[in-house]
């Protein structure tokens, strides 16, 4: 195998990790937001994690994170809880670093 193939392949296998711990952070991200959602809407015990699970599933509707935001600030609305779109994109970044370094480190 020729050096140019095989550093081709090193790229190609580091793009495919990268991916992966992309995807596994934003749905522990999505987790996370979850459970501190849940934790507004007063939700607690088992019903917080099957609400974080419904957060996690959210995702799967469309691409990026619209769905899931949409997801929680109707739940908000719903419930009453004055929480702003800015303030859960705020919240949503700090649980991504969070579940980043979670990640990495293999948690």
């Amino acid at each position: 195998m020729s050096e140019i193939n095989k550093r081709e392949e090193g790229f190609e296998k580091k793009f495919a990790l990268d991916e992966e711990q992309k995807f596994k952070a934003e749905a522990r991200r999505n987790r996370l937001l979850g459970l501190w959602a849940a934790e507004k809407l007063g939700i607690t015990g088992e019903a917080a994690a099957a609400y974080a699970k419904e957060v996690v599933a959210a995702d799967f509707e469309e691409a990026g994170d619209a769905d899931v935001l949409r997801k929680v600030m109707a739940d908000f609305a719903a419930r009453n809880v004055a929480l702003t779109e800015q303030a859960i994109r705020a919240k949503m970044s700090e649980l991504l670093a969070v579940a980043t370094a979670e990640v990495k480190a293999g948690k």
